[in-house]
């Protein structure tokens, strides 16, 4: 998101009409200082992903003016946007996106032994659509390529280039169609296989409870080996597991 910073000094009203050439210097030097917060503040802002339409530099005092102070409000302006982002953007704005960091859950494995030896799932919005899309999407896949495909998913919700939540990801739009056929395929989303309903619920929620991404090499997209899209001409492939071939977009870290 861009941002335009526009900064406006204006003449002291109450400045001597003669000042010696130090006294200048001195003046534009404060100013320079002031001008620098203000832009320092403003790529924060960027960075941060907030909507900022101007910044301006306070024009009530004169060249004296205590930047300490002006510091503070624009921290705290920036501090505010922060507030607002949803915590994945705010780990992938400090950390980067998530890398398979987290230690591996006792027992781990790729078996139906492992996983439903697990409590039963529970969860909020983004458990229900992650179930939700690896039911749709992989049930007919084996335990690894559910897997798989909650990979993509959760990458996704971790990169910048996809919104920040899970099920922002799973009923993204755009392009006239969906991310997920499932989303635009006018047809009833109710999971009515409640053996592969439990299954998927499980791998939903082991995967956001923090299993380890050891599948995809951090893929980004996915396609059934019986299509071929033009993206995956572009796109380095990462995997393919079961139906599915998995890709990284470019512009995403493995």
């Amino acid at each position: 998101m861009d941002g335009q910073t526009g900064i406006e000094y204006l003449p002291d009203p109450d400045a001597q009409p003669l000042r010696s050439r130090k006294s200048q210097r001195d003046d534009l030097d404060m100013m320079d200082i002031r001008q620098s917060v203000v832009a320092l503040g403003a790529a924060l802002l960027v960075a941060s992903g907030a909507a900022m339409a101007d910044v301006t530099a306070s024009s009530k005092g004169g060249p004296g003016v205590d930047i300490a102070g002006e510091m503070t409000a624009l921290f705290g302006t920036e501090r505010q946007s922060l507030k607002r982002l949803p915590e994945v953007r705010l780990d992938a704005i400090a950390n980067g996106p998530k890398k398979k960091s987290k230690a591996v859950p006792e027992g781990f494995g790729y078996t139906d032994a492992w996983l439903f030896a697990q409590p039963a799932p529970t969860g909020g919005e983004d458990w229900q659509c992650l179930t939700t899309a690896l039911y749709f999407e992989a049930r007919g896949e084996g335990l690894q390529g559910q897997f798989a495909v909650a990979e993509v998913i959760l990458n996704r919700a971790e990169s910048p280039l996809y919104p920040g939540s899970i099920c922002g990801v799973v009923n993204q739009r755009g392009g006239g169609g969906c991310q997920f056929s499932f989303v635009c395929d006018s047809t009833s989303d109710k999971m009515r296989d409640a053996a592969a309903r439990d299954r998927a619920a499980r791998v939903a929620r082991v995967m956001l409870d923090g299993a380890p991404r050891l599948l995809t090499d951090g893929a980004t997209h996915f396609h059934t080996r019986s299509v071929r899209p033009g993206w995956a001409r572009r796109f380095p492939q990462t995997a393919a597991i079961g139906a599915h071939v998995f890709y990284r977009h470019p512009s995403v870290n493995g």
